[in-house]
């Protein structure tokens, strides 16, 4: 070969290398009706594409170009879709988890090929107790205390021990069944007593020992009877409201049950129990196997956020209790249990799957507070409806399932995207202590509001006598909460009380302005009257 031949291939290998690669990506290309398919494939050629593949008798063609944007437009065609691919989703090795057909309808699993690094989270469970001996939980215990007398690593009744095996039952270790935040740590508080009652003193002791003791998540698969209609048979406790509240002040994030229509008057009960109808708290109710909400589940067009399956479920349950019945194969489970916990059904059962989830969200980030865990898990909810299996439910939210039911992946695939704002102010629900000081002439505040969660954000601003206060809402506000200035000395801020100043007409620039006749500390109060939720901007200024 000539030298000037060897120059040739050498410009030609350089040239090569100079050129950059050019990485061709697989679509697929919907192929309407009334088109040939190899008409249309002849005209992605014509625009570039390779690789054509039909699909028939699928209407599609698999191609491969560069990129999406010359293949578009080209007669004949329904749609261009960058094709990806899918994974093989993490399966526990837990023997027993075919039976746990709950856990594939929260998607409890489908987001890990292998799990990732999680970060412990102590999760506390108020109940009756755990059995300490059972394999699936007894190293899954920090710390146990009992509010009520005995051991809380005893459970004569069951209900503890299952409650917290949907929670924490050890992951992936060939052994009975998988619970759903393998990251959780328990706190096991024990309240029930040996008649089956739970005292509120119990109640709130327990809740301070969980807080004191690092609670991300407190589950609370208990409740009292809420009657609005009737206060004689109403059990609202101002003591357990102010447990919550002081919970969800060290950013605990308070998960409890609606509760069931066969512990009230009728079935279905129209209201959600106690302490699930109070602020902040996530209030679970129950699904059938079919996505429906049985009757047994508490309705409640407020206090019901969520749902999860209750019906059905299968779980650990304490060894003692299952070796009455020898002959059952499956000892320390429910199956091996009383008739009542054969085939539990409850929205006991329901809520700790959504405490589950929320202590893998926790574990996933655990910078993220309360508010944003719940605003997670609401917002990624699957909208329960006829066409899923909810005959009674209707699009949006309503009073069988709140924001609809339970979905872990897509709550972990929310966060990905972006955590929810953070309300800094919260909790700012009542007019005492709650409510938040406004020191300074001026101030601007983000905060969240939330019509079923967090209906009301309270601030309290000190005016002198003839001092003027203006309240203005930012562009850019998601939400424009009804506005009310109270004056000093107030006690509640409800409907038997009348505001000083009130804005209800709320588009951005409207303002609520008030001159003080007496000094002292004046309560504005920001309150969802619709529907909604979401984040507000207002700049509250004194001159």
């Amino acid at each position: 070969m000539s030298s000037r031949a060897y120059a040739l291939v050498a410009a030609v290998v350089a040239a090569l290398a100079a050129t950059p690669t050019v990485h061709a990506e697989r679509f697929a290309v919907g192929v309407a009706a009334s088109a040939d398919p190899a008409s249309v494939g002849q005209r992605l050629r014509d625009r570039g594409a390779t690789g054509v593949t039909n699909l028939a008798p699928i209407r599609a063609l698999a191609v491969s170009a560069p990129e999406a944007a010359p293949l578009r437009g080209v007669a004949g065609t329904r749609y261009i879709e960058r094709l990806g691919s899918r994974r093989v989703s993490y399966v526990p090795n837990d023997p027993l988890l075919e039976r746990q057909w709950y856990a594939a309808q929260n998607r409890s699993f489908d987001s890990w090929v292998d799990p990732p690094p999680l970060a412990p989270v102590r999760v506390a469970v108020i109940d009756s107790g755990i059995d300490g001996t059972h394999p699936e939980l007894h190293d899954r215990i920090a710390v146990a205390k009992s509010f009520v007398g005995g051991s809380p690593t005893v459970d004569t009744q069951g209900h503890g021990t299952f409650v917290a095996g949907l929670i924490a039952a050890d992951t992936n270790d060939g052994v009975g069944i998988a619970g759903l935040a393998p990251p959780a740590q328990l706190l096991v508080a024990k309240v029930v007593g040996p008649q089956r009652s739970i005292p509120v003193e119990a109640e709130a002791k327990a809740i301070r020992w969980a807080v004191a003791n690092g609670a991300r998540v407190i589950n609370m698969s208990l409740g009292g009877l809420r009657d609005p209609t009737d206060e004689s048979r109403d059990t609202y406790s101002q003591l357990e409201a102010d447990a919550i509240a002081y919970a969800v002040s060290k950013g605990v994030l308070v998960v409890a049950a609606v509760g069931n229509g066969d512990q009230a008057p009728s079935q279905p009960w129209p209201y959600a129990s106690w302490p699930a109808a109070l602020p902040h708290v996530l209030g679970v109710s129950a699904l059938d196997r079919k996505g429906a909400s049985p009757t047994f589940s508490n309705r409640d067009p407020r206090f019901n956020d969520i749902a999860a399956p209750g019906e059905d479920i299968f779980s650990t349950f304490p060894l003692r209790l299952t070796a009455d019945r020898p002959d059952c194969v499956d000892q320390g489970y429910s199956s091996c249990g009383p008739e009542e916990y054969r085939s539990a059904e409850g929205t006991s059962f329901a809520t700790p799957q959504v405490t589950a989830a929320a202590a893998v969200l926790f574990a996933t980030t655990p910078s993220l507070a309360a508010d944003q865990v719940l605003a997670l898990i609401e917002q990624s909810a699957v909208d329960a409806v006829p066409a899923n299996g909810c005959a009674a439910c209707t699009g949006g939210r309503d009073r069988f399932t709140g924001a609809g039911r339970l979905d872990q992946a897509a709550a972990l695939e929310l966060l990905a995207a972006g955590a929810p704002p953070r309300d800094r102010y919260e909790p700012n629900d009542g007019p005492s202590t709650e409510a938040y000081p406004l020191f300074g002439a001026r101030r601007d505040i983000s905060a969240t509001i939330d019509h079923w969660n967090d209906r009301d954000d309270i601030y309290r601003v000190y005016l002198r006598s003839g001092q003027r206060l203006t309240a203005t809402f930012q562009p850019g506000s998601r939400v424009r909460p009804a506005l009310a200035l109270w004056r000093p000395g107030t006690t509640a801020v409800d409907s038997a009380s009348i505001p000083d100043r009130r804005l209800l007409a709320r588009p951005a620039g409207s303002a609520l302005a008030f001159r003080a006749k007496a000094a002292g500390w004046y309560l504005l109060d920001a309150r969802m009257i619709q529907p909604g939720s979401g984040l507000y901007r207002l700049i509250v200024a004194k001159r």
